[in-house]
């Protein structure tokens, strides 16, 4: 196919997709050609040869389209979130099959080509039975182990990997973070003396931060050996050592003849699965005090949006075996475990602003970031964390601080009356 006629096909396809009025992205063709026109779009995606359009939509998958991202079929420039907007309303605009029939026919027209990208990512492929240990053990280390510099580049100075929790929308990561980790103590109301547990403890920043600020002796387990080894570094550095230690443990080894004052899991229980809540669950009441507390902090989906099936984005290049459920589902497993539910709090807006500040951090390292991991890898995070931000903001995706209470004899909570010394 000569270049002329690719032109014209790929102008055809986008007049079809694309509201120029309304979509916030442009598109700029291989051959530097801006479509519909030159006007200033918050988002321009770049399509590097002419075959691109065809890798990105022609097996109509979400799966195809971000592989058509990372392999460099086609770039985003500006805000990626921005595409989202994009990328949700396709669907809606190829609605039965004679549209559908029409697009493809076009699509297969243009020349199958794509460059060969050498990558060190590739998609997961785990071996084993569904969240046993071992595939966990797969599943965190393909996510976590990419780099310790590399998440440096973007998260706050403590290495927070879950959302920062804020008091306006322009106020720093540092500060939201750590309100955040504050507010997590608050919460389970720690107290000098206290044994505290963090479940997928990530680098260590909250177990260090309730060892220093609340006096408790903190006991934080993860999956990662790189973040175990960066963790104790720090801990040593801060000398807490003696209150504060790491490891590399799974949640279901935990040893259950001394039970903990608190338990607390952020960012952790997006990797546990359905399947596996109630044993999740047990296994925290059987490692609680009666009248202890648990802050499960985890990621959920919408009741109403309907599971994806096969193979996705998420599951293929960012955290395989990872389940989303709605919160309903959660509380009830919790309850039918024993545990009783005290406050229920959504941080949806926050999560997304954390997201935000992430995003313009990964891309103002983008020359740094490149020393530690491939190309295809940083756009593994830029566009996971930009279509995480979307989801966030259109409530596709909700984040859930929610307080559990083993109860003690009689029922008895523990509890003060009111929680004004959340906000003290």
């Amino acid at each position: 196919m000569d270049n002329d006629r690719a032109l014209q096909l790929t102008q055809e396809i986008l007049a079809q997709l694309l509201l120029p009025q309304q979509d916030p992205v442009s598109v700029r063709l291989w051959d530097g050609t801006l479509w519909p026109d030159e006007t200033p779009r918050p988002a321009t995606l770049v399509l590097k040869h002419p075959g691109a359009l065809r890798a990105m939509f022609l097996k109509g998958t979400e799966l195809a389209l971000g592989e058509a991202y990372l392999y460099d079929d086609f770039d985003i420039e500006g805000n990626v979130e921005a595409a989202f907007d994009l990328a949700e309303a396709l669907p809606r605009r190829i609605v039965g099959w004679r549209t559908w029939w029409g697009l493809a026919r076009r699509l297969v027209k243009l020349p199958e080509a794509r460059k060969t990208v050498e990558t060190s990512r590739g998609p997961a492929r785990l071996r084993g039975r569904r969240h046993s240990p071992a595939r966990d053990r797969q599943a965190i280390s393909y996510h976590y182990d990419v780099s310790n510099d590399f998440y440096r580049l973007f998260l706050d100075e403590r290495m927070v990997y879950s959302c920062a929790y804020f008091a306006h929308p322009e106020e720093s990561l540092e500060v939201a973070q750590e309100r955040k980790l504050d507010y997590i103590c608050r919460k389970l109301r720690l107290k000098p003396g206290q044994r505290m547990l963090d479940i997928g403890c990530g680098w260590g920043a909250l177990v260090m931060y309730a060892a220093q600020h609340y006096g408790v002796e903190a006991t934080g387990i993860t999956l990662s050996k790189p973040q175990a080894e960066l963790a104790a570094e720090r801990i040593a550095e801060a000398g807490l050592a003696d209150r504060c230690r790491v490891l590399v443990q799974d949640y279901r080894e935990v040893p259950e003849g001394a039970p903990y004052d608190a338990l607390v899991s952020v960012g952790m229980f997006e990797h546990v699965g359905e399947a596996k809540l109630p044993a999740y669950f047990r296994k925290a009441w059987a490692l609680l005090k009666p009248q202890g507390v648990f802050l499960n902090h985890g990621i959920a989906c919408n009741a109403l949006t309907p599971k994806a099936r096969g193979r996705t984005f998420s599951n293929t290049y960012v955290f395989p075996d990872g389940e989303l459920v709605p919160i309903s589902t959660t509380l009830q497993v919790a309850e039918a475990c024993g545990f009783e539910v005290r406050d229920v709090e959504s941080l949806r807006e926050h999560y997304a602003l954390t997201l935000r500040q992430w995003v313009r951090r990964l891309e103002a390292h983008y020359e740094q970031a490149l020393h530690y991991v491939d190309e295809p890898t940083y756009r593994v995070w830029r566009l996971f964390m930009s279509g995480s931000a979307h989801g966030f903001t259109t409530g596709r995706l909700n984040v859930y601080q929610a307080l559990l209470v083993k109860p003690g004899e009689r029922g008895a909570s523990g509890l003060p009356l009111q929680r004004a010394d959340w906000y003290a």
